[in-house]
């Protein structure tokens, strides 16, 4: 009669101790695989936001280059109208436009920074920034202050062109 010894499986005991060492790779891995994967996120809804200031700016140039008498209400001005088809154009984008700081002022000179009035005709051909800020908190997906402080920013300097008809016509 044969007896049968026991004999234990390397391959047994191999997978049994090499369970205990999945678990710590996962344990280390996982966690910086999350951060990668939810700064791809944030990274990515930065620059959706960017792309639709910069959209913004440029149809705001646009207004401005234009015959706006036609488009400008008597008791508006260009000025505020660019503001305010701004904050709408961000906004049916799905941003906060509310948030928006707008800003158009001159490019260059010895005016560079003060308020630039589209209306005025004696700003024909002068150089104008109109420049979008929105604070980063406002379009982060995730809460915290790991970018607090920090704007994004969108703006565009152009001539005021001879398409920008005066409100008196």
């Amino acid at each position: 009669m044969r007896i049968k010894k026991h004999k234990r499986s390397r391959h047994n005991v191999a997978t049994r101790d090499r369970s205990g060492i999945a678990v710590l790779e996962a344990a280390v891995v996982l966690p910086m695989m999350l951060v990668l994967v939810l700064g791809t996120i944030e990274m990515g809804s930065a620059l959706r936001a960017s792309t639709i200031m910069q959209s913004a700016v440029r149809e705001a140039g646009r207004l401005a280059n234009m015959n706006w008498s036609d488009v400008v209400e008597a008791d508006d001005t260009p000025n505020a109208k660019i503001e305010r088809d701004i904050r709408n154009y961000v906004t049916a984008s799905g941003l906060p436009g509310s948030a928006l700081t707008v800003s158009i002022v001159y490019a260059d000179g010895e005016s560079s920074g003060l308020p630039f009035d589209i209306s005025d005709e004696s700003n024909e051909l002068e150089m104008l920034k109109i420049e979008i800020s929105m604070p980063y908190s406002a379009i982060s997906l995730f809460p915290g202050n790991h970018m607090a402080g920090t704007n994004v920013r969108a703006f565009l300097i152009l001539r005021a062109g001879l398409g920008g008809g005066a409100l008196s016509s």
